[in-house]
């Protein structure tokens, strides 16, 4: 945060590795006497910048937002654009709002509307919470809206870059722990997975639950990461999936050094479903779909004596399914034994007998994690009510 002994910046830095990183001398911004620095743009907090491949005007192919914070005083959010993500021009301030915005202000661009959006962080009764604001020029700004909020002081949004996958919106929340000063991970930020299908409120994957977990120790002896962990939204690397963060090596208000990082995850690995007692068998049904075609698959980790039985099941009338399958001779179950990618086969049916009726997958599993499905299928959501 910036304050009277500091001023945050908004720096560069290229790699061709995505490993060893340099920082050029820019001559662009003069900082104590001299231009032999990598800035880019100096009182700038939570800077995002977005690159704009559909923009035609090529002076506008970078697209930045941050908080421009001179002081407790003065201080606003504003735009500024580039044609090389490098030398921008002068911040233009928003003509209308000015949330607190004192963390990363993350932008993208919506597949689904088209329209630039900005996730950023405003202050209720002392809690933070993600929020966020909308544009179709760049320029002009909706008056940001809570779309994520932790639980109580001790597990607060710090910030949450969103990116979009596999017909989701998915956040990447750091998640600050205020409150209780004698917790052991106090004034400490964790990393979440949050998700939405609208942008208009994010839940829980699993609340609690660490996507990257934090390092062993306390500083000054702990590991780089073992304070805080801020991540960025992450990108496809020969089908695996880089998230490239922020590490600190001591509390969020304490002095901690900071490193960048890098985790990966395989592709399409997020999240899983797997038995909260491992040696016990788990049931997992999935919500009620049309089936439109023969292609379904699943993926799945399976230990050596893990196995996976896939079934139809008709939640109306359980007993349909079994009366007509044993009636027209057609084999129910799939057992599924690999780790990996696997068909789901159920003998010689038809996409014409599959498509009847809605359907769910019902999943009986024992030593398994249970990542995804894909296939001819459609889930049939309900429409979520609306928050007060």
């Amino acid at each position: 945060m910036p304050s009277k002994s500091r001023a945050t910046c908004t720096c560069y830095a290229m790699s061709t590795d995505g490993v060893h990183w340099q920082k050029p001398e820019l001559g662009l911004s003069e900082f104590e006497g001299n231009l032999a620095n990598n800035i880019i743009l100096k009182n700038a907090h939570g800077t995002s910048v977005l690159c704009d491949r559909a923009d035609p005007d090529p002076a506008k192919r970078y697209k930045l937002i941050t908080k421009m914070h001179y002081s407790q005083e003065n201080n606003y959010m504003a735009v500024a654009f580039s044609r090389d993500g490098i030398d921008f021009s002068t911040p233009q301030p928003w003509p209308k709002y000015n949330p607190p915005a004192d963390t990363h202000n993350f932008v993208f661009m919506d597949p689904k509307t088209n329209r630039y959006v900005l996730v950023t962080r405003v202050w209720k009764d002392g809690i933070r919470i993600a929020a966020k604001s909308e544009s179709s020029d760049f320029l002009t700004w909706t008056e940001p809206e809570e779309i994520a909020r932790g639980i109580g002081f001790e597990n607060q949004v710090y910030s949450m870059p969103v990116f979009f996958y596999e017909g989701l919106y998915l956040g990447l929340a750091s998640i600050y722990h205020d409150g209780d000063r004698s917790a052991e991970n106090f004034d400490t930020v964790d990393l979440s997975l949050m998700y939405t299908y609208d942008l208009r409120h994010f839940d829980w994957i699993e609340a609690g639950a660490t996507l990257i977990e934090r390092g062993k120790g306390k500083y000054p002896d702990g590991d780089w990461d073992c304070g805080c962990i801020y991540a960025s939204s992450p990108i496809e690397i020969d089908d695996r999936i880089c998230i490239y963060y922020m590490g600190g090596n001591g509390q969020h208000t304490n002095f901690r050094e900071t490193s960048l990082g890098r985790a990966w995850i395989d592709k399409d690995k997020f999240a899983y479903y797997a038995a909260k007692e491992s040696s016990k068998e788990a049931t997992l049904t999935l919500r009620p779909a049309n089936f439109y075609g023969e292609h379904l698959e699943i993926l799945a980790d399976i230990e050596d004596d893990g196995w996976i039985d896939c079934e139809f099941i008709d939640v109306s009338n359980s007993s349909y399914f079994d009366e007509v399958a044993s009636a027209r001779g057609r084999k129910q179950i799939t057992r599924i034994t690999k780790s990996g990618w696997n068909k789901i086969i159920f003998g010689n049916m038809s996409t014409s007998y599959l498509a009847e009726k809605p359907l769910s997958l019902c999943l009986k599993f024992r030593n398994s994690r249970i990542y995804a499905i894909e296939g001819d299928l459609a889930i049939i959501r309900q429409e979520r009510l609306e928050r007060g």
